[in-house]
């Protein structure tokens, strides 16, 4: 079966709409020259005259569209006035026939959709900038659509409702996305959107849908298995399936929600770290929240709270549970569910006047809401975490009376914003939650001298001979570069550059925070943070083999031949003048 594109699509609309009135035009043009030609013109020097064929043409051009008259080449007889009245209302019925037709096609859902496909495919085509395929562009999409344009990647976006796609063509994103109303687990608008593109660096699967998100993963692995696929996922059963797959990375936003709300409680730097490098707002490295410690009340345990219980749970912090849902499952706490709605009545019997803290975690907003306004009645000392639902009650919950709030299509967006942008970075906050809350500690003492008071900039960069063609040199040469002379000041070689190297991968291993004196070697990724003017200084080391000759020697070299030849040239009569002093004549 042969495979029709979508110019091919756009074509065959339009003919099989507008054959009917291209005919009746034809049809029309062909009767009124032909009658022209055939109609007696006046008698000339007792000879009838009759009009060529290239006159009745260009007589009838201007005649049918009503866009002018006159007698040419010379002044008509009778019957062929008679038959200029029939050509000029049968030419005018034609043509208004004719747009009408063409009015009707290009208000037509069919031909509009197809139109826009071709525009749509023809912008990924063109394009040459690395950009990453999102599926679904709901309140996470659209969150993750931001985080891309602010670090100036490009996206291709999928979704089936168009009012999602209208709303992609007012945003003010700094770099070009082009988005197409269509289903994205459909091949041919994955092919559209340049799953095989080669500037293609990934696909993200963000719809409401886990069947459609794992219809997606499976379709991009078949089409590109060298296609980078992260997937949202809340199933267990599909996590299963998608973590199979190769090259498949799964974020789920329960337990997402449920590891930060235990970094809050427990792991309070590691969550200022990792707010910090995410760009949250209000926070300030090396002032986390405080917490009380003591037991806590979750109220909703659906799949989210379910997440939320057993993380708490398997680290030892009791958790008393209010389910306002009609079905509630035995827990491991020595507490059974309280069946009812978070009211002052369930509140008091779970205990709120001594809890530590309260988590309202039910998928409405309304009721997360509703539920802060009894706990501030009841113990406004309380420490208090709301789930939010949907971005667009923002303005809401940032009025409201809470200590933190967690969204999570923003911690969604910003987890898989760190897994395109900078993917160490996750790996070093997994690598720092395992680990004893000191080395996190020392971390943010070492970046709160590199940074201060600034917001950090992350930043990657591979030493091959594209990004780092001086380094890339002088370890060929078999030279010594370590992460602390890269971190050099270039202007003051007793300074540090505003900036620390928090990861290395070489050869799919990843080491964290390298030590100063850590030799580097060819092809290793690094990781960067610090502010935004370091990089800028740091790429002049990667490039300038003298720069890089400073920061290693503390030695500025002579440049050009003339002064590297008066270099030499010293300094040979300083090696004599001192072979001299060490061998006196006698």
């Amino acid at each position: 079966m042969t495979t029709t594109s979508d110019l091919d699509r756009v074509g065959m609309i339009l003919l099989r709409y507008m054959r009917r009135p291209l005919f009746v035009l034809l049809f029309v043009y062909s009767l009124g020259i032909i009658g022209m030609v055939l109609m007696p013109g006046r008698v000339v020097d007792g000879e009838t005259t009759h009009m060529d064929l290239f006159h009745a043409f260009y007589f009838f051009t201007y005649t049918a569209t009503t866009t002018g008259f006159g007698e040419l080449p010379n002044g008509f007889s009778d019957e062929q006035r008679l038959w200029t009245i029939f050509c000029l209302y049968t030419g005018a019925i034609a043509w208004f026939y004719a747009i009408g037709s063409l009015i009707n096609l290009v208000q037509n859902p069919h031909f509009i959709q197809s139109m826009e496909g071709f525009r749509f495919a023809r912008k990924v085509r063109r394009n040459a900038e690395p950009f990453v395929i999102l599926c679904g562009f709901g309140d996470a999409g659209s969150l993750l659509a931001r985080g891309l344009s602010d670090h100036r990647m490009r996206a291709v976006i999928l979704d089936v409702d168009p009012e999602r796609i209208k709303a992609l063509g007012v945003r003010d994103y700094t770099v070009a996305m082009p988005g197409l109303c269509a289903d994205a687990g459909a091949p041919k608008h994955l092919l559209a959107a340049g799953v095989e593109h080669p500037a293609c660096r990934a696909l993200v699967t963000l719809t409401n849908d886990d069947d459609t998100n794992l219809k997606i993963a499976v379709m991009a692995r078949h089409l590109n298995p060298r296609l980078q696929v992260i997937c949202r996922s809340t199933s267990t059963r599909h996590g299963g399936t998608l973590q199979a797959l190769d090259n498949v990375t799964v974020v789920d936003p329960f337990a997402i929600f449920a590891q930060l709300l235990y970094w809050v409680i427990a792991r309070s730097e590691l969550h200022n770290l990792n707010a910090w490098f995410v760009g949250a707002p209000g926070v300030t490295l090396g002032s986390p929240l405080r917490v009380p410690q003591g037991e806590w009340i979750l109220c909703g345990f659906g799949r989210m709270g379910h997440r939320i219980h057993r993380c708490l749970h398997d680290h030892g912090i009791g958790v008393r549970v209010i389910d306002p849902g009609e079905e509630g499952e035995a827990t491991e706490t020595e507490k059974d569910p309280v069946l009812a709605q978070a009211d002052h009545s369930s509140l008091e019997a779970a205990g709120i006047g001594d809890a530590a803290g309260i988590v309202a975690a039910m998928n409405r907003d309304a009721d997360n809401l509703s539920t802060l306004l009894s706990v501030n009645e009841l113990n406004p000392d309380v420490f208090r975490i709301v789930r939010q639902n949907s971005h667009e009650n923002q303005v809401v919950f940032d009025a409201a009376r809470t200590d933190l709030v967690l969204q999570h299509s923003l911690t969604t967006a910003r987890r898989i914003l760190k897994l395109l942008i900078s993917p160490l970075i996750q790996e070093l906050i997994d690598w720092l939650a395992q680990r004893e809350p000191n080395q996190t500690e020392a971390l943010v003492a070492r970046l709160q001298v590199a940074v201060g008071d600034e917001p950090p900039h992350l930043w990657s960069v591979r030493l091959n001979p594209d990004e780092a063609p001086a380094v890339t040199r002088l370890l060929s040469e078999e030279g010594v570069v370590t992460p602390g002379a890269l971190c050099r000041d270039a202007r003051a070689f007793s300074q540090a550059l505003p900036c620390e190297m928090l990861a290395i991968r070489r050869e799919g291993q990843s080491i964290m925070l390298p030590d100063a004196d850590f030799p580097l070697a060819a092809g290793d990724e690094l990781l960067f943070c610090g502010v935004q003017a370091a990089e800028p200084m740091l790429q002049a080391t990667l490039h300038n083999p003298y720069t890089l000759h400073y920061v290693l020697t503390g030695v500025d070299p002579p440049r050009g031949y003339v002064f590297t030849w008066f270099a030499d040239r010293f300094g040979e009569r300083c090696r004599d003048n001192t072979s001299d002093s060490r061998h006196p004549r006698t």
